[in-house]
């Protein structure tokens, strides 16, 4: 029998009280004058006037009990290099790198951006930061030069750590010249940057800016110096990290200290149901949010064995490597996208390779970051033999709005839901005036404020922002920008975006972002994104642009440079590979696009004829130019 109900009654009865019993197991400096300040913040704070520092808690804390044992063990494929660092060993890279940071002018409130990629020196950079108070913002390493620029501008970074390159499956990926480029057309210029020297690429370092990590690393630990944590208000800020705008500048979502450790350390065991001393993985980019929360803070604060791995579900070497990590690992709990099934099971369809490898020990498969489809929930479930739970949440949350309890005990699993809310979120389904929905009835994804611990506070620099994006829409409510409904069990459904953000394979990307760069063209008299389904990604961008009067140049020509200028632009992340040109594009008689019936046209769902529509017949020619690339597939 499951705990769930009696758990999320006794939070809705007494909030305060529920989570300030959570916090019993954080080690604190100083406890909190308040467990929840309504009155502070844009709508409340939690553990105000508490002290704390989250490194301690990921690592010091744990000398005495699991000094020894495995906290970190990078695996990776691409590069064929396995490193395992022990609880102990990790705090002391942590702590010396914490001194090199100091040493270079790295104090409490700082920033310091991370641009790097899967390797142990991202985490231990991280973590580092949280140790002396710098606030950190890692850039996922996939992104292109104007994507780093502008959460440079934003940040304002004293400070960048990178590496010369990344690998990816028969290519390397210098990052030096992006990280270079960037720095080049940010407004704000970093004053130092350290960069981690890999043996397949060496970068040029400028005098008086770039420092080699080892070398710095070597230096600080001849001189025997390591630094200590630095005590934190739980409402500092731990880090930064951007997530698309429906414009094209992204928002820095901002993560405190206090609530952070509070909600990842309840999470790990009442969701995922793991262990002290088991071995979890979350199979992401420490870009990503998942990345942060369930790769680097949540299984460290928990005393779990936490992978950092570098390599692809399919091709490094085989649709068989997952399998191989849980195996050799001895993995209890992996989380990972949909994305990354749907590559396995079309490189795999029987699950042969899942049967060459003892996945005894494996206990319980995670999917989230898109709507995982029952039909890799079912191949999943017919081959592992496990649960596969889906649940969701977002970069904003931190940790799952909705989920399947596993260390509750299980709810039934029902396909294409992510299963129920859990404690902290008051979910509520809300049509366009803000009144709540029957159930059944698909409606605004919202939650009733306060957000619970580990939300964001708000917006990098920017409240107005904050309030405008997720507070306006409906007053006392975080507005999801999810759309979808709750049926009569109160399990949660969560159907589409409400915006024009489309997730590709897991990454939020935005559409508008995509457009301006279109739009930047100089043969390009206007254009639209939308995000297509696709079977694999679960969406790919599509671009459809008007050429300004009077150009003579072939169309497929100017296509091809657009595609170009998106990946140079925003990075190859994007999947952006398919543009058509159109004579003119459906808007109603108020000049508004009509995406969201391109979107139904692309899928090949069912639409009705928008009511505003200025010239029907231009849907006619959407349709042709889509047929014409084979869409809907």
């Amino acid at each position: 029998m499951s705990r769930y109900a009696q758990v999320y009654e006794s939070w809705s009865r007494d909030p305060e009280g529920f989570w300030a019993e959570a916090a019993e197991a954080i080690t604190w400096y100083k406890p909190w004058d308040k467990v929840l300040d309504p009155y502070a913040g844009q709508y409340g704070r939690w553990f105000t006037g508490a002290s704390c520092n989250t490194c301690y808690n990921c690592l010091d804390r744990h000398m005495e009990a699991r000094a020894d044992q495995p906290a970190l063990i990078y695996d990776s494929p691409i590069t064929g290099t396995k490193h395992s660092y022990s609880y102990g060993e990790l705090l002391g890279e942590v702590a010396t790198f914490a001194a090199v940071l100091a040493d270079k002018g790295i104090t409490k409130g700082d920033r310091v951006v991370i641009y790097m990629p899967m390797i142990p020196e991202a985490v231990i950079a991280m973590l580092a930061c949280a140790r002396i108070g710098a606030i950190h913002s890692v850039v996922f390493g996939g992104f292109a030069a104007n994507e780093l620029a502008t959460r440079i501008d934003d940040a304002k970074p004293k400070l960048v750590v990178s590496a010369s390159c990344g690998v990816e499956p028969g290519r390397i990926v210098p990052y030096k010249p992006l990280l270079d480029e960037a720095i080049n057309r940010a407004r704000w210029k970093p004053e130092t940057c350290i960069i981690r020297q890999r043996p397949m690429e060496t970068a040029t370092l400028i005098e008086d800016r770039d420092f080699d990590w080892s070398d710095l690393m070597e230096g600080m630990r001849g001189r025997g110096r390591v630094a200590d944590c630095v005590p934190l208000a739980a409402t500092d800020p731990l880090y930064i990290l951007y997530t698309s705008g429906t414009t094209g500048q992204p928002k820095g979502v901002v993560r405190d200290n206090g609530g952070h450790m509070v909600a990842l350390k309840w999470s790990m065991k009442n969701i995922y149901g793991v262990d002290p001393g088991d071995v979890y993985w979350a199979a992401s980019d420490v870009g990503w949010v998942v990345g942060h929360s369930y790769i680097v803070y949540g299984p460290l604060l928990h005393g779990c064995t936490t992978i950092l791995f570098e390599g692809k579900p399919v091709g490094t070497p085989d649709a068989g490597v997952f399998w191989r990590v849980i195996a050799e690992h001895g993995v209890r709990a992996l989380f990972t996208a949909p994305t990354a099934f749907r590559a396995i099971k079309k490189e795999d369809p029987d699950g042969a390779l899942i049967k060459t490898h003892d996945l005894s020990g494996f206990q319980t498969l995670f999917l989230a970051g898109e709507r995982a489809d029952p039909d890799t929930l079912e191949w999943a479930e017919r081959h592992l033999g496990v649960p596969v739970i889906d649940h969701w949440w977002q970069t904003e949350t931190a940790w799952a709005i909705a989920a399947n309890p596993v260390g509750l005990g299980m709810l039934p699993v029902k396909h294409g839901s992510p299963t129920v809310p859990m404690p902290g979120y008051d979910v509520r389904i809300l049509d366009e005036q803000g009144h709540e929905m029957p159930r059944g009835e698909t409606g605004a994804i919202t939650v009733r404020l306060p957000l619970p611990p580990g939300c964001l506070p708000t917006l990098w620099q920017d409240d107005a922002r904050f309030r405008e994006s997720y507070l306006a829409a409906f007053p006392g409510f975080y507005q999801t920008a999810d759309a979808g409904y709750m049926d009569e069990d109160g399990y949660v459904y969560v159907m589409s975006r409400t915006d024009d953000i489309i997730n590709v394979a897991g990454h939020r990307l935005s559409t508008g972002q995509m457009e301006e760069v279109c739009a930047a063209h100089p043969d390009v008299a206007e254009c639209a994104v939308i995000g297509v389904a696709d079977s694999l990604k679960g969406q790919i961008p599509a671009g459809f642009i008007v050429l300004n009067a009077g150009v003579t140049r072939d169309p497929a020509d100017i296509e091809r440079e657009v595609v170009q200028k998106v990946r140079d632009e925003i990075g190859p992340v994007a999947a952006f590979k398919t543009v058509m040109t159109v004579k003119r594009l459906p808007k109603t008689r108020s000049g508004k696009i009509l995406r969201g019936t391109m979107r139904a046209i692309a899928d090949g769902k069912e639409w009705k004829m928008p009511a505003t529509i200025d010239d029907p017949a231009i849907l006619d020619e959407i349709a042709e130019a889509l047929k014409a690339r084979g869409l809907p597939a």
